[in-house]
């Protein structure tokens, strides 16, 4: 998969460093870090391009191809990350110059991204037989069964996963294992912060660790959720969090069952 991203703001830079996957990336943990990242692949080889256009643009943008790079490399996949709305209006032109066939516009901030050039965008890039997806935010991101785009998430982004395991009562956290990672990296330092952790705190832990990381997503009430898009992305992680734990306790169960099963067959 060849991948180009455009983007504006500091989320499009998280999510091109989370695919590069660096050692100097994630830093939050300070002199605790035990560089649980290096044993996740980069995916730098995947990138052909990358442009940040500035914040500063202005209102409207009636040309918006002064403002694209002069040479775009082919790709499969564009991620158009916080960009200017007539820049987003715009993609498909870059589409047909890339032969992308897929795009991925997240929506952090319907302000910046707003949900009427999104559908406008999905209506014209549908038409043209190119994929489109605008999760809201980029961690709702989830397989939809277009094959460009189910294939970055089975790269390992999009809606967190995450193996949880638990100490035999039930009552901490050992540790959390990511099997896939928000697009910007923070499931990663979420996890690192849930081990030996009280179970019985685990929404503030997870909390505190989302904000902190932190999320980028909007603090603005959005229209179309009913809530902020940051909240949503809180909700996100947390559900996560509660599905591995659910996993864990089946786990444990089914074991424990087994083993039982297995001393009853011994004794009879």
């Amino acid at each position: 998969m060849r991948i180009l991203v455009l983007y504006t703001g500091e989320l499009g830079k998280k999510v091109i460093q989370n695919l590069i996957n660096p050692s100097t990336f994630c830093v939050s943990c300070g002199e605790l870090c035990n560089h649980c990242r290096q044993v996740r692949k980069s995916y730098a080889n995947l990138l052909v391009g990358i442009h940040e256009f500035p914040e500063d643009l202005p209102p409207f943008i009636e040309e918006p191809a002064q403002f694209m790079p002069p040479k775009l490399p082919e790709c499969d996949l564009i991620l158009a990350i916080g960009i200017h709305p007539d820049l987003l209006i715009a993609l498909p032109e870059v589409v047909e110059k890339t032969g992308a066939k897929a795009v991925i516009a997240p929506a952090e901030d319907s302000k910046k991204t707003p949900a009427g050039v999104l559908e406008q965008l999905r209506k014209e890039l549908e038409a043209m037989g190119v994929e489109f997806e605008a999760p809201k935010p980029f961690c709702a991101l989830e397989k939809t069964g277009k094959p460009v785009i189910d294939a970055f998430v089975d790269l390992g982004f999009g809606k967190p996963m995450l193996r949880i395991e638990m100490s035999p009562d039930g009552k901490m956290f050992i540790g959390a294992g990511v099997l896939r990672d928000a697009p910007c990296g923070s499931t990663w330092f979420v996890a690192k912060k849930l081990g030996w952790t009280d179970a019985s705190g685990y929404k503030e832990t997870i909390s505190g660790a989302h904000h902190s990381y932190p999320c980028t997503g909007s603090m603005d009430k959005d229209p179309q959720i009913g809530d902020t898009i940051l909240h949503k992305a809180g909700y996100i992680i947390r559900e996560a969090v509660e599905e591995g734990m659910e996993c864990e306790k089946k786990e444990k169960a089914r074991i424990s069952a087994s083993c039982v099963d297995e001393a009853q067959a011994t004794g009879s």
